[in-house]
């Protein structure tokens, strides 16, 4: 009965609702607890690689988002004092003909994901609390306690996964990287003459302009971990407002309640298994990683295709679950391995260093970056093969 299952998503985040699109499409009935009252997307931009451009098109929604996005491809790398290092790279991206990057506002994304679903899919106000390997999920809705039973659990819940922690609690909880971020779209649109990346001493800041013509940017610092001051907006302009133009006049636009700021975590490698019995983790559950390769929602959407597409070569639901670990585990810890060495080289304050790192920005040719890149990135999406309509 390949792909004729039923099965519970925790989270309604953009990996389990990717999750449960490629689950219906293999066939599966599919139940998604989601503990929030109202569903939805806190966020800003988002870049989606060709990885998970390929992911999406195989969940028969990649067209939606690449209407609602803009092509990545303009800009280049900039020194707080505006000093250009590269202003090649966008184009080497651009140009190379296995690589593109479209970025677009999360929340749309969530709302594609979430219209590619019967409304009665998710449940709202579901907490779950416990889950066990042969699929038993205890949850609350109301503060009434209730326990259900699936062919199939996927854990995407999160950074601090309840499924996590039910059956692999010894497993080591995500770390604080060393840094902050800050994020945030400008009110109205915005004329960016060059959209950016600028590196500077422990920090950095990013531009880039949606479809709309609003600017999405971000930067980090870092800080030690749980650090706030109340006002994230005035704390970035005076992190960053003094940076080159016009950084400071994006943050200014942006409007105060709208900036948006959270520490930094990652999963310990080697991580642990992905997957055991009836129950699979999925996107920051089982692999969060830092945002400086730009690959964390994109891991997450190629959880969810490789996970539909293993369920569909068999009935056995725990041999198909142990091929999905044996095929994303090893990805996810290279990935994370290379964003880790990135974070480090971005956020560092050695004088030293961050000289070193200018000079390879000039002299290292932007198509070999671009290439490099693509290599890292490369994926190619498994056909999920259902036979089923996904009632």
């Amino acid at each position: 009965m390949a792909g004729s299952g039923e099965a519970i998503v925790v989270g309604a985040g953009i990996g389990g609702l990717a999750a449960a699109v490629g689950l219906r499409r293999a066939g599966w009935r599919v139940r998604v607890f989601e503990r929030a009252a109202t569903p939805g997307e806190v966020g800003a931009g988002i870049s989606l690689w060709s990885n998970a451009l390929a992911a999406l098109a195989e969940l028969r929604v990649g067209q939606a988002i690449r209407d609602a996005g803009t092509m990545q491809g303009s800009g280049g790398l900039r020194t707080p004092s505006g000093r250009w290092l590269s202003q090649a790279s966008g184009a080497a991206i651009r140009e190379h003909s296995d690589l593109s990057i479209l970025l677009v506002h999360r929340a749309e994304l969530h709302r594609q994901l979430r219209d590619a679903l019967p409304a009665d899919v998710i449940t709202a106000g579901a907490n779950v609390l416990a889950v066990n390997v042969d699929g038993t999920v205890q949850y609350t809705v109301d503060n009434e306690r209730h326990e259900t039973a699936a062919d199939l659990v996927v854990g995407a819940d999160g950074l601090r996964s309840v499924v996590r922690q039910s059956l692999w609690p010894a497993t080591p909880q995500p770390r604080y990287a060393g840094f902050t971020a800050w994020r945030g779209v400008t009110e109205k649109p915005f004329a960016l003459a060059a959209q950016s990346e600028t590196w500077g001493s422990g920090s950095e800041v990013g531009l880039t302009q949606l479809i709309d013509g609003r600017v999405y940017w971000f930067a980090t610092g870092n800080q030690p971990e749980g650090v706030r001051t109340g006002d994230e907006h005035a704390e970035a302009l005076r992190r960053f407002g003094g940076w080159h133009e016009p950084i400071g006049d994006v943050i200014r636009a942006t409007a105060p309640e709208a900036v948006l700021r959270h520490d930094i975590y990652q999963q310990p490698r080697p991580l642990s298994a992905f997957a055991r019995g009836r129950v699979a983790l999925l996107g920051d559950a089982a692999h969060a990683i830092t945002p400086n390769l730009g690959q964390g929602a994109c891991l997450a959407l190629e959880d969810a295709v490789v996970l539909a597409a293993e369920l569909t070569r068999t009935d056995d639901v725990p041999s198909a679950l142990r091929r999905y670990d044996a095929v994303r585990r090893p990805r996810a810890q290279r990935l994370s391995t290379t964003s880790h060495r990135l974070a480090r080289m971005i956020q560092t304050r050695s004088p030293v260093v961050v000289g070193l790192r200018s000079a390879l920005a000039v002299v290292v040719p932007a198509k070999l970056g671009a290439a490099g890149l693509a290599r890292r990135v490369a994926w190619t999406a498994p056909v999920i093969d259902g036979t089923g309509t996904g009632r």
